[in-house]
């Protein structure tokens, strides 16, 4: 029996056992929205044999009309039971879906379908990529408003503070759906928190993220709050990060560590580090795909803005942690300008595709800036080789649009509706008159 046939076995007993009625099954679009639709327990068999038909043609960056019909086939190592809906009878689960052609080959437009062709690449190199992810978000009274439920700061215990609870019932919800929490903590800006998900393997990961995001935003809907992952929602305040932590494998050890190197970085390391510094103004439109994305990566806010690494410095772009003796698995990289509003899967596609890619042409590892990069003039940056990110979405479509590297990650026809989708917004962006305007100029021009 395979592990496919072992898993579909599991998921029609659980099926049974716990009263199943509705399985949702769960994709995304080019940007990373959840997309779903249900099946009844009734046609879930046929659904995990030749998956369920379905119309692409109004999901963004998928099909056009004349070619719209697709297949969404179930990974049953995906089951869930949503612990937000009724768990006695009538439960509701979910499953993540792999999007086929109608003939059963994968659809070039599947955002899983993309970071699981680079996770292959990385497999047949001989690694397993790890991620850990840690998703920054804000809680509100409700969606019409900035109005925070509390005043809190970093790290701050706040008596009587109804996130706490949102937190702990989101982390039980959370492990419900099998997904393991390292810690929860308040942030740095007035009602914006944390939940660090333990790293897994990275397809899981982008799975796990998806199924955080609607976690957290179910979870404070319960509790009459609203809860949202914009990267820069409040002014003069601290955006919400996704720092990504990442490492590679080589069966049950860390290709990232080498104990006679300095900073205990192997050369594997190295150059996966040299990669995602060199390609990282390509990759940033992924992985801060938003006009929003670029009002947190500005200078003063913790969020990095210039091209380089460091083990203590969080100015920097890369960060590796320090070394802890006899921890050698948690040896990694911390990648900091991706934003929780990313779509997962294409920001691990292009984070792993740029790492390999220094990987497999031995990138040279430029020497660690350690000094805070805000307080430097621009001449010292300079001197000192030290780039930024792009300023605008604008500027990093730019650079995007013309990365062979980022067109060979996601494919052409993500590369191309991903890029199409992003220029379109930027010209709304460009042409609106925003409140700001409007207050600013108005009473004097």
């Amino acid at each position: 029996m395979t592990e496919r046939e072992k898993q579909i076995e599991e998921v029609m007993k659980t099926v049974a056992d716990r009263r199943v009625k509705f399985i949702r099954l769960w994709f995304t679009d080019v940007l990373g929205s959840l997309k779903s639709f249900a099946i009844t327990a009734e046609e879930l068999e046929g659904a995990l044999e030749d998956g369920m038909g379905f119309d692409g043609s109004s999901i963004e960056g998928y099909a056009r009309i004349e070619e719209s019909d697709m297949v969404a086939k179930p990974d049953p190592g995906t089951f869930a039971i949503l612990p937000w809906r009724p768990t006695e009878d009538a439960a509701v689960a979910r499953m993540f879906c792999d999007v086929l052609e109608p003939d059963g080959t994968p659809y070039k437009g599947d955002p899983r379908w993309a970071l699981k062709r680079n996770i292959k690449r990385a497999e047949d190199m001989g690694y397993t990529y790890y991620v850990g992810p840690e998703l920054e978000f804000f809680y509100f009274k409700d969606e019409k408003s900035t109005e925070g439920l509390d005043a809190g700061g970093y790290f701050d215990l706040t008596p009587l503070d109804i996130a706490s609870d949102l937190r702990r019932d989101t982390i039980l919800s959370l492990e419900n759906l099998g997904i393991d929490v390292e810690y929860s903590h308040h942030e740095v800006a007035p009602s914006q928190h944390e939940i660090d998900l333990r790293y897994m393997e990275g397809l899981r990961m982008a799975d796990a993220a998806m199924t955080y995001r609607l976690t957290v935003k179910e979870i404070a809907l319960k509790h009459g709050a609203y809860a949202t992952f914009m990267p820069k929602p409040l002014f003069a305040q601290n955006g919400s990060g996704m720092h990504t932590h990442q490492s590679l494998f080589k069966g049950e050890e860390n290709a990232f560590f080498d104990p006679s190197q300095e900073y205990h970085l192997s050369d594997v390391g190295q150059s996966y580090v040299a990669g995602l510094l060199r390609h990282a103004g390509e990759i940033c439109s992924v992985v801060a795909q938003w006009v929003n994305s670029y009002k947190r990566l500005v200078p003063g806010y913790e969020a990095p803005v210039y091209v380089s690494w460091a083990r203590r410095n969080r100015s920097a772009l890369v960060r590796v942690p320090m070394y802890k003796p006899g921890n050698e698995k948690a040896t990694r990289v911390e990648f900091r300008c991706p934003d929780p509003a990313c779509n997962p899967y294409l920001a691990f596609a292009v984070m792993l595709a740029a790492g390999l890619k220094g990987v497999d042409e031995g990138y040279e590892l430029p020497d660690p800036v350690e000094e805070d990069i805000f307080d430097m003039t621009p001449k010292q940056r300079e001197d000192r080789g030290i780039g930024s990110l792009p300023g605008s979405l604008q500027e990093a479509i730019a650079l995007t649009s013309r990365s062979d590297l980022v067109r060979e990650a996601l494919g052409d026809h993500i590369f191309e509706k991903f890029i199409a989708n992003k220029r379109i917004e930027w010209e709304d962006y460009r042409t609106h008159i925003s409140e700001f305007e409007l207050k600013k100029y108005l009473p004097m021009l």
